[in-house]
């Protein structure tokens, strides 16, 4: 245990509720370097969009069995659109495990998006809460329960926005524009209490979303975002985890404060 070096941690990572996640792809990872895992899920969310739900039972079984010995693993469901949810969900991550040393804020809302001539205040609304809104709410209640100990961490998961346009995706882009934009502020609050919080863009990662038979856009769009990987394949949940565990891990802890881009070299252009 003492090899490795999230031995005697405990992360909550939110949206692990797929296999082929980058949420279940981080949690795998830090519970193979030794950490205890709070995952949290809203398998309606998934439920409802083209590549469906999957079953939760076989996803908390495939993180149990990479959990070193002596680390314990447990999940909590919540609609993160409630304003009273992200409390509840680190409260009660606390009660099932203790203190939290690590957050990761990988939920997203999909889908009910538009340009900007079909956006509304309730697309707007709803991308805020749970994008936005909750990632602050979270990593609010998670700093309300840190005790200074080393090793605080939290990291957002935002999207690649800064980097070029998102056509048809104003509110989800807006949403996520938020969090990177404030992760210097926040950073700054936090590091005083021995907390270190960074922002990570994982890049187009195929969530099954760029699958012809699975994706929310048009088989054309899913062509050019191919098209524009020099490496002739797309991303891979477990590309932006290996920078989320190092991010978290002993090693990542003079980042502070950043927005990271892990992309592959991938070309908007062209």
């Amino acid at each position: 245990m003492t090899d490795l070096p999230l031995a005697g941690r405990t992360a909550l990572v939110t949206g692990v509720s797929r296999r082929r996640g980058i949420g279940y792809a981080i949690a795998a990872r830090l519970a193979g370097m030794g950490a205890g895992l709070v995952v949290h899920h809203h398998v309606e969310h998934d439920a409802a969009q083209p590549w469906g739900a999957d079953d939760l039972d076989t996803v908390l079984a495939g993180l149990r069995a990479r959990l070193a010995p002596g680390a314990q693993l447990t999940d909590l469901g919540a609609d993160l659109a409630d304003a009273a949810a992200p409390a509840h969900v680190v409260a009660a991550a606390t009660a099932a495990l203790g203190h939290l040393d690590i957050l990761v804020c990988n939920h997203a809302r999909s889908g009910g998006d538009g340009t900007l001539a079909e956006t509304d205040a309730a697309m707007l609304d709803g991308h805020w809460a749970v994008n936005t809104r909750a990632t602050l709410l979270l990593t609010r209640a998670f700093a309300a329960q840190h005790d200074g100990r080393d090793g605080g961490r939290v990291v957002w998961l935002t999207s690649g926005q800064q980097h070029g346009p998102m056509p048809g995706e104003v509110a989800y882009a807006t949403s996520k524009a938020a969090l990177a934009g404030v992760t210097a502020t926040v950073a700054d609050e936090l590091v005083d209490r021995g907390i270190v919080l960074n922002t990570v863009n994982p890049g187009p990662v195929n969530t099954g979303y760029l699958d012809d038979d699975s994706s929310d856009r048009p088989v054309e769009v899913l062509e050019a975002v191919r098209r524009h990987f020099p490496q002739g394949r797309p991303g891979e949940p477990d590309d932006p985890a290996r920078l989320v565990a190092w991010l978290v891990s002993d090693e990542g802890r003079w980042v502070v404060g950043q927005v990271l881009s892990t992309e592959g070299g991938f070309r908007r252009w062209g």
